[in-house]
């Protein structure tokens, strides 16, 4: 890890000492329906959509045996609602076929799981599990090729990039501060460069600083 990197984590953790997932959920399968429901959706609606869903649906036994349109109608102000829905229900299907209910802390199974891609496993076994995971999402992939930690056209290219980059023991915190970074200072257009605690690190000041780069999507 080069003295540049360590003073950008460093100015990070600071900066946001108690960042975590701003998802709301209380179980390991809370966390991966939120987290399943928050693509191309804001955390801030899930937490809005899932308390209602969680009290008729909280676990996966009793979502398996929900009906898709009664899921549909719980979901219809989240992006997708009707991909989203099939793919609950079959997941909780699978969850209770395979691993009695529960949820895997496994990203192979995971994965296997519809609807649920290497963005989404790695944020459950990060935050249900306590696995050492970089989840990147449009805020991870955004402010991580600002900062030239990463030039990977996709999200997959880019966590390797940055699990060759930091540190095992901060690559789940890394990810939450890079995502609180994103959201509140290093935003997708006209990024606060003039309040960045980074400022003095980034390699973009100067040059095309409010050029967007590149967004991401990923499950």
């Amino acid at each position: 890890m080069t003295d540049r990197v360590r003073r950008v984590l460093e100015a990070l953790a600071a900066a946001y000492p108690n960042a975590v997932t701003e998802l709301h959920f209380d179980t390991p399968f809370q966390l991966l329906v939120a987290t399943m429901l928050s693509a191309q959706c804001t955390d801030r609606r899930v937490n809005m959509i899932t308390p209602r869903l969680f009290a008729r649906y909280p676990d996966a036994h009793s979502m398996a045996r929900a009906e898709v349109a009664a899921l549909e109608e719980l979901i219809r102000d989240c992006g997708l609602f009707h991909t989203k829905a099939k793919n609950l229900k079959r997941t909780a299907e699978l969850l209770v076929e395979r691993h009695a209910g529960e949820v895997p802390a496994d990203l192979d199974q995971l994965m296997a799981l519809p609807g649920v891609g290497r963005k989404t496993a790695n944020v459950v076994i990060a935050n249900a599990f306590g696995q050492d995971a970089i989840a990147v999402d449009t805020h991870v992939f955004r402010v991580s090729h600002r900062l030239g930690w990463a030039d990977a056209k996709d999200a997959d290219g880019t966590e390797r990039q940055l699990r060759d980059l930091l540190p095992r023991s901060v690559w789940s915190q890394a990810h939450h501060w890079l995502i609180w970074h994103g959201r509140r200072v290093c935003t997708a257009r006209k990024p606060h460069c003039e309040i960045c605690l980074l400022f003095s690190e980034c390699p973009r000041i100067g040059v095309n600083a409010e050029t967007p780069v590149g967004e991401v999507q990923s499950g």
